[in-house]
């Protein structure tokens, strides 16, 4: 297996950051294509290097790896061998879909001990669920000739490209736990397995993402240059989690001029542990002010990211004394979604002919854990809301199907889906107006 690169990384990488750290590494790996027999041995010959842990070896009961919502996560000490086999998954996965895999190692917001490995399909999202149980059965086989008949036999029932014919092309990037350098180091192996064998047509390339991308400017242009109001508050403090977020919001502010931004727990030395009292799922679950605020803070609009930035909740400290804060968790932030994109909505297609153009469907998905009360307010608000089970591909799923889908966990991990439908009669829409607009002059 080799990695070639030659396509526009996916969008999630599109920020235009300049990297400071291992967590912003993205490798490509140009190999020689080789049959399908040397790629069995060097496969079993990487895999016996990664062996299972102890306790997975002699079968103690209840230690299992499993694929949760979006990959493994464990202990960080003992999720190399698992790492390794998740790049295996990652790159079959490429050979399979014929474009490029994210293979990201994080824990998200759980202690900076563990670790976790998880891998993003060429759209952005999940790893279709129908792989996971191959995923599982790799995680734990027991020894790399088990590893290597799965591989074989989920080759032949999916009809993946084995032999070196077809490149696969996965992405690699891990967050700033201590344990993550070497569990990229195992990724990694199964991309230069065969690095050995010659170093005339081998090479290994750092990519670094350039600064003003294409995706991250058009992004930028979307933000107002000058202050629309006096009346628009545009203090806001961050909390980091002492994670990838602190740094990159310290690069992002520079950009985003409309926006007051001071960042506390960056993640820079001294200044704390990840997640460590501090972060999204810190301030959510304790509704208690995080580490590094203080009286300075009082009154004014302050976030949390988590450790891998992937939620977002709003607080208030309201007082000076006070330890509790005022919390806007994902139920409101989503609320505050429905809310606004209905009014423009409304505003959009008010003078438009309905009679010819299918309403747009607009959805908004939440679980049972959702509070009843957002549920009920978005209800009278004749919104149309749904539930699907607890897990973010349940949520992601269910959004898909809308022209436009929310969905936002109680912990702030959400998003808004727009369909290229809902996208193209946009297009229309704002074709019809300036056409009208055209006219009246």
């Amino acid at each position: 297996m080799y990695l070639d690169s030659s396509e526009p990384l996916a969008l999630a990488l599109e920020l235009g950051y300049t990297p400071v750290s291992a967590a912003d590494l993205q490798i490509r790996y140009r190999g020689i294509q080789m049959g399908e027999e040397k790629q069995r041995s060097l496969l079993l010959d990487s895999a016996s290097r990664f062996p299972l842990p102890h306790d997975l070896v002699v079968g103690l009961p209840g230690v299992r790896f499993s694929y949760g919502t979006a990959g493994f996560r464990s202990e960080g000490s003992i999720l190399v061998s698992t790492v390794y086999r998740a790049g295996v998954l990652a790159a079959l996965r490429s050979l399979k879909t014929g474009s490029a895999i994210g293979l990201t190692i994080t824990a998200s917001h759980n202690p900076v001990s563990d670790n976790g490995v998880k891998i993003a399909d060429p759209d952005g999202g999940m790893m279709v669920q129908r792989w996971e149980p191959f995923a599982d059965a790799l995680a734990n086989a027991p020894d790399s000739e088990h590893l290597l008949q799965l591989v074989v036999q989920f080759v032949e029932e999916e009809n993946i490209p084995f032999g070196g014919v077809q490149s696969a092309e996965v992405l690699l990037g891990r967050d700033t736990r201590p344990s993550g350098e070497a569990l990229l180091e195992a990724a990694k192996h199964v991309c230069l397995a065969e690095r050995l064998m010659s170093n005339l047509e081998k090479r290994l390339t750092y990519c670094w993402i350039k600064n003003h991308c294409f995706g991250c400017r058009c992004l930028m242009n979307l933000v107002p240059r000058e202050r629309i109001t006096d009346s628009l508050d545009t203090e806001l403090v961050v909390d980091g989690a002492n994670g990838v977020g602190g740094d990159k919001l310290e690069q992002l502010k520079k950009m985003v001029t409309g926006l007051d931004i001071s960042v506390k727990n960056t993640g820079k030395k001294g200044e704390g542990v990840l997640n460590e009292n501090c972060g999204a799922d810190y301030v959510q679950k304790e509704k208690v002010v995080p580490s590094g605020f203080g009286p300075e803070d009082v009154g004014i609009r302050c976030a949390s990211l988590d450790g891998d930035a992937d939620r977002l909740v709003y607080f208030l400290i309201p007082s000076a004394s006070s330890v509790n804060i005022d919390l806007i968790d994902g139920d409101k932030i989503l609320s505050l979604f429905a809310v606004f994109i209905k009014e423009q909505l409304d505003v959009l297609y008010k003078d438009s002919d309905s009679n010819n153009k299918p309403p747009v469907r607009l959805g908004i998905v939440q679980t049972a854990y959702a509070n009843g009360a957002s549920t009920a307010y978005l209800k009278r608000l004749g919104l149309e809301v749904v539930f699907t089970p607890t897990g973010v591909k349940y949520l992601h799923k269910k959004a898909a199907e809308y022209d436009i889908g929310i969905y936002f966990e109680a912990n702030g991990h959400g998003t808004v889906l727009f369909s290229e439908n809902f996208l193209s009669g946009l297009e229309c829409r704002s074709n019809e107006l300036a056409s009208a607009s055209s006219d009246s002059l």
